[in-house]
C-alpha cells in the first residue's frame, strides 16, 4: 500500500506524530496521578486533550498520509502548557515513580488474581461432562439392557474374535471414559488405515459406562477394525495392596488435596488438582502388561487425539531394545524434567539429570517384551511408594512417567505425535504433517471451550447424522 508508514513515523525523532504520541504516553501517567491526588477536573482536562491528540493520530493513519505540522501544532502546544501546569502541581519525577510502582504493584496483584480465576473457571469448564454427552450414555445404556439381540451380537463377536492376542495385528490401547471421543480415535484410526482389517482396538472403560461402551462399538462398525470393551473393575489383580496408587487414592488426606484445595495454601496450582487424577483409568498405562498379558507390542493413544495418517509405521520401528517409543518435547527449555520434578529432593538429585529431555503421553509405542524382561511396572511402584507426601512430584501420570522410563525412552520422528492444539496455537505446516493431533489442555473439542480453528479437524470423524447423536443434540 502507498501513503505513510505508521512505524517509521513514530521512530523518526523529527516527526510530530511521534511528539504526539510522547505526550499522550506522559499525560496518562498523570491523568493517574491526578485521580489519586483527587485532583479530578485536572483528570477531565488532560484525559480531554488525550483524546484530541488521539483523533488527530487516528485520522492520519485513516488517510494515510502523516500529520503536518500545521494541523498539529495546536493540540502539541495545548497539551504542552498542561503537562507543565501538571509539574506546576508537584506532579515530579520521583513522585511519578513513586506512585507509578504503587499503580504497577496494584495492577499486578489485580492481574494475578484474575488469571487465577480464569485458570479455575477454565478448569471447571473442563472437568464438566456436556449435557449431549451425558445424554448418550445414558441412550446406549438403556439400548444395552433393553436389547438381548445386541448383547447376543456382542457375545457372538467376542467368542468368534481370534485377533485379539494374534500378534501379528496391530494392537491399539484406549482407557477411557468418554464414548464419542474413543469413538473418533477409532474412527480416524480406521478411515486412515492401509489395513483396517488388521486393526485391533482394546478399550479399557469403567463399570458406569461400560454397557453404554459396548453398545456403540457393537452398533457401530469401523472398516473392519476389531474392538475389545473392558471395565477395569473385571481385573482382580487391580487391588490396593498391588497397586500403590490404589492405596493413597483410598487415603482421606490425598481425596481432601484434590476435592478441597485447603491443604497446601493454594500453592499448587488448580490444574494438578484435576480430580481425573483420582481415576483408575488414568493410572492404567502402567499396567499395560497386565491388562494384556499375550500381547507384545502395544501402540497406546489418549482419547483426546485425532489419527490423520496411517499408523501401522509405528509397529516395524525399532525401538533399540527400549521400552517406551514417544515424542519429546524439549525444543523449550521448560519441558525438561527440572519442570516436572522436585529437585530440592536428594532423591531425584541423585538419579535423574534435571536437563534431561521431556517426552509425551498420549501416542507411545511400548514394547511389553522389553517391558517384562524389565521390570518396568516395578520401577514405577517404587517411584509411587516413595512419594506418597507428593514431595518427588505434584501430581499427573507424566512426572512417574519420566522417572519410570529414564533411560528406556526411544525418540520418535516428531511428526508422528504433534501436541498443543487444546491450549495454544500450533504450527499450520506440522498440523498438516503429523500422524497423531493431540488436544491436550483443557479447551477438548467436544467442548463448548474447545478452540474453534482446531474443532473441524476432530469433528469431521463425528457423524452428526448419527440417530443416537441427533437425539441428543449433538451438533
Amino acid at each position: 500500500m502507498e501513503g505513510v508508514t505508521v512505524t517509521d513515523e513514530m521512530l523518526s525523532s523529527n516527526s510530530v506524530t511521534r511528539q504526539l504520541t510522547d505526550q499522550i504516553s506522559l499525560a496518562k501517567a498523570f491523568v493517574v496521578i491526578a485521580k489519586e491526588s483527587n485532583n479530578l477536573q485536572f483528570a477531565w482536562e488532560l484525559s480531554a486533550q488525550i483524546r484530541n491528540s488521539q483523533a488527530l493520530l487516528s485520522n492520519a493513519a485513516t488517510r494515510r498520509t502523516p500529520l503536518t505540522v500545521g494541523e498539529s501544532e495546536t493540540a502539541i502546544r495545548d497539551m504542552a502548557l498542561l503537562l507543565y501546569q501538571a509539574q506546576q502541581f508537584h506532579y515530579d519525577s520521583a513522585t511519578m515513580l513513586m506512585r507509578l510502582r504503587a499503580k504497577i504493584q496494584t495492577l499486578e496483584e489485580q492481574m494475578s488474581s484474575a488469571n487465577e480465576k480464569s485458570s479455575k473457571y477454565g478448569q471447571i469448564a473442563a472437568e464438566e461432562v456436556p449435557k449431549s454427552l451425558y445424554c448418550l450414555g445414558v441412550r446406549l445404556t438403556t439400548e444395552w439392557f433393553g436389547n438381548p439381540n445386541l448383547q447376543k451380537k456382542h457375545r457372538e463377536r467376542k467368542q468368534m474374535d481370534a485377533k485379539l492376542k494374534d500378534n501379528s495385528m496391530y494392537h491399539f490401547c484406549i482407557f477411557s471414559d468418554n464414548i464419542l471421543a474413543s469413538s473418533v480415535v477409532v474412527n480416524s484410526t480406521a478411515l486412515n488405515s492401509k489395513n483396517p482389517d488388521k486393526i485391533v482396538f482394546h478399550l479399557v472403560t469403567d463399570e458406569i459406562n461400560y454397557a453404554a461402551m459396548k453398545a456403540w462399538f457393537t452398533v457401530n462398525s469401523f472398516r473392519g477394525v476389531t474392538v475389545e470393551v473392558q471395565k477395569f473393575e473385571d481385573f482382580k489383580w487391580l487391588n490396593a495392596s498391588y497397586v500403590p496408587v490404589l492405596k493413597q487414592l483410598q487415603d482421606s488426606e490425598t481425596q481432601s488435596y484434590y476435592f478441597s484445595g485447603h491443604n497446601d495454601d493454594g500453592r499448587t496450582p488448580i490444574k494438578f488438582r484435576n480430580p481425573k487424577y483420582l481415576s483408575m483409568l488414568n493410572h492404567l498405562r502402567f499396567y499395560i502388561p497386565e491388562v494384556y498379558p499375550a500381547l507384545k507390542k502395544v501402540v497406546f493413544l489418549d482419547d483426546d487425539i485425532v489419527v490423520q495418517k496411517d499408523l501401522s509405521g509405528l509397529f516395524s520401528i525399532d525401538l533399540n531394545g527400549n521400552v517406551n517409543g514417544a515424542v519429546e518435547t524439549c525444543m523449550e527449555t521448560f519441558h525438561r524434567y527440572h519442570k516436572y520434578l522436585n529437585y530440592s529432593h536428594p532423591l531425584i538429585r541423585a538419579h535423574f539429570d534435571p536437563d534431561a529431555c521431556g517426552w509425551a503421553f498420549g501416542m507411545n509405542v511400548f514394547d511389553l517384551v522389553e517391558w517384562r524382561k524389565r521390570n518396568v511396572t516395578g520401577i514405577y511402584h517404587y517411584w509411587q511408594e516413595r512419594n506418597v507426601d507428593r514431595t518427588l512430584w505434584k501430581l499427573g501420570t507424566l512426572p512417574p512417567g519420566l522417572l519410570t522410563f529414564y533411560g528406556l525412552t526411544e525418540a520418535l520422528d516428531p511428526s508422528w505425535h504433534v501436541l498443543g492444539l487444546g491450549y495454544t496455537n500450533v504450527d499450520p505446516q506440522l498440523i498438516e504433517k503429523g500422524a497423531v493431533l493431540h488436544f491436550n489442555g483443557n479447551s477438548k473439542p467436544w467442548l463448548k471451550i474447545g478452540i474453534e480453528k482446531y474443532k473441524p479437524l476432530w469433528e469431521k470423524y463425528v457423524d452428526y447424522s448419527h440417530p443416537l447423536l441427533q437425539q441428543c443434540n449433538f451438533h
